[in-house]
């Protein structure tokens, strides 16, 4: 290690969080449906749809089956909150209202050991953005957001001293859809540049990716320093058709890489050379959260003396757990189990 790089390594040690994230605060609520039920009703499959609360409201209605049981969520929430069940210390910048859901979410927060900037006694009224996601039997998630308070997200939900205070910072792409989240986003990374933290950028969704490219052209800039995207996104996003050459435009986005590959595991670019994680054996049930929890495992090794080969396996693994299962999140023990099958010498 040169001497400078030891340098680094002690700074970074004394940060106070491993990452602190910022990203739309939603409660999602999740429902097994069936194709017909999407065609039906002129949803489409596989993506995120930002919907009024009556489109949501009458949806959930012509459901009319069991939900699954309410988490905080959001994509950088879901990571954040993965980050922490593996032992990772974490900060959230979000925004929610002054109702039920909005304390919901805070005490979630809370209970997964996650600080975050919410002042109970400082929340405006409104309503809590609430996500509904719809499993179909091929595990495939589809997601209609209506977005509530967090569409209001700005610079003043950012914790300054929160970002400065961390190894990374995290950036959900689903706040490009709103001209003050996408200038609350420039401003952290701002932030964060100056003060030596690196930024982690994840495209979040294809719809993102196509719809709002320009908004992520500015993001991005000269790069960043992670990008996390699935194979369709990076294809979308760099203009090829195919991941060969996908993987290479993307080197000039960002310093290091993850592409997500769903069955067939992840591809990771650490700077110098490719990566490929194998992926675990598993009966996908649900993709909702695989990628938030690939990421946040993936964050968790990189900024806890993982390889780079390491956190993928970490994550691999975590994912391949998460797709077994309905809801994004795993239980405590699990995260334990995970680590543990991680032999000491893949640090």
């Amino acid at each position: 290690m040169k001497s400078n790089d030891h340098l680094n390594y002690n700074y970074k040690q004394m940060k106070k969080y491993d990452v602190t994230g910022i990203g739309n605060a939603l409660v999602d609520i999740e429902f097994e449906v069936s194709d017909s039920f999407l065609e039906k009703n002129g949803i489409e499959k596989g993506l995120m749809t930002l919907v009024d609360e009556e489109r949501q409201s009458d949806l959930m209605a012509a459901i009319n089956t069991r939900t699954s049981k309410l988490q905080c969520g959001g994509s950088a929430a879901n990571t954040i909150i993965a980050l922490s069940q593996f032992g990772g210390s974490a900060y959230y910048c979000c925004k929610v209202a002054q109702d039920e859901l909005g304390r919901f979410f805070m005490e979630d927060l809370r209970d997964s050991g996650v600080s975050h900037n919410l002042d109970p006694f400082q929340l405006e009224q409104g309503i809590t953005g609430k996500c509904l996601v719809m499993v179909t039997a091929d595990a495939e998630r589809t997601m209609n957001t209506f977005l509530g308070i967090t569409q209001t997200f700005s610079k003043a939900q950012l914790n300054i001293e929160a970002i400065k205070s961390s190894k990374y910072l995290y950036i959900e792409g689903y706040l490009i859809t709103s001209p003050d989240a996408r200038l609350a986003m420039m401003e952290a990374k701002k932030v964060a540049k100056e003060n030596g933290v690196k930024v982690a950028l994840t495209f979040s969704d294809p719809a993102m990716v196509k719809y709002f490219s320009e908004g992520f052209q500015e993001l991005i800039g000269s790069g960043v320093d992670l990008l996390f995207a699935n194979e369709e996104e990076a294809m979308i996003y760099t203009g090829k058709d195919n991941l060969a050459e996908a993987r290479e435009a993307m080197k000039k986005l960002a310093d290091h890489f993850v592409i997500t590959q769903g069955k067939n595991g992840a591809m990771i670019y650490d700077g110098d050379t490719f990566i490929d994680i194998e992926p675990y054996p598993t009966v996908a049930v649900d993709s909702n959260g695989a990628g938030d929890m690939f990421a946040g495992a993936f964050l968790y090794g990189i900024t806890n003396g993982h390889s780079y080969a390491s956190s993928g396996k970490l994550a691999s693994m975590a994912s391949s757990k998460i797709v077994s299962q309905f809801g994004p999140r795993l239980a405590w023990e699990e995260a334990g189990k995970i680590l543990d099958r991680l032999s000491p010498t893949q640090t």
